[in-house]
């Protein structure tokens, strides 16, 4: 052993000792990633404006589907044809809908999600060992944004929605199951209203 290799040997067991720091993954990894994903279902678990907390089974389907089921609560939100569904287990009326384009939860929805478009990312940075990605819709800022937290290798962990008024609605998710088929019945916005 060389003198040289003697002393970097101290140098390599300290940087050995401790984790490497998380580099931030890069706006065109995740946008691969967020493309790759078609079926998706999780456990969830979502913090309210109000700070209460709702835990439930989020199932996405790229692009342009998700159901929120609630465990313990007859609330709904579907997404589906470009709308957004909210069934109140309370209200006996219809479901309150909006365009799913209003909402930044579109953004991971998009059939061709590009994070790299002008104006889509308002910030990029490593946290906590993962990247975090905040997005808004470029043609339509005042809808709101979206705060994605990815872990390495390139994962969704969990985000945030700020919407118009800003209030922040934030979703953790589980354990995702990726692949297989979901009926597409499931994010039916007519077949929920019928059934109920």
């Amino acid at each position: 052993m060389n003198i040289r290799t003697l002393a970097l040997a101290p140098a390599l067991l300290v940087a050995m000792a401790f984790p490497a720091l998380a580099e931030r993954i890069p706006l065109s990894e995740i946008s691969r990633y967020l493309n790759s994903l078609t079926t998706v279902t999780s456990e969830f678990t979502q913090i309210n404006p109000d700070g209460t907390v709702s835990t439930g089974t989020v199932y996405i389907q790229r692009p342009g589907r998700v159901r929120f089921e609630y465990d313990n609560d007859p609330t709904l939100v579907l997404a589906s044809g470009g709308n957004v569904a909210i069934f109140d287990g309370k209200s006996n009326g219809g479901p309150q809908q909006y365009p799913l384009s209003q909402t930044p939860l579109s953004i991971i929805l998009d059939a061709n999600v590009n994070l790299g478009r002008q104006g889509m990312v308002t910030g990029h940075s490593e946290q906590n060992n993962g990247t975090v990605v905040t997005a808004q819709d470029p043609q339509r800022p005042q809808n709101g944004t979206i705060q994605m937290v990815f872990t390495a290798p390139t994962e969704l962990r969990q985000w945030v929605v700020t919407d118009d008024t800003g209030q922040k609605t934030t979703v953790i998710l589980g354990e995702m199951s990726k692949g297989g088929t979901i009926p597409a019945s499931r994010f039916s916005i007519q077949s929920e209203v019928q059934r109920r």
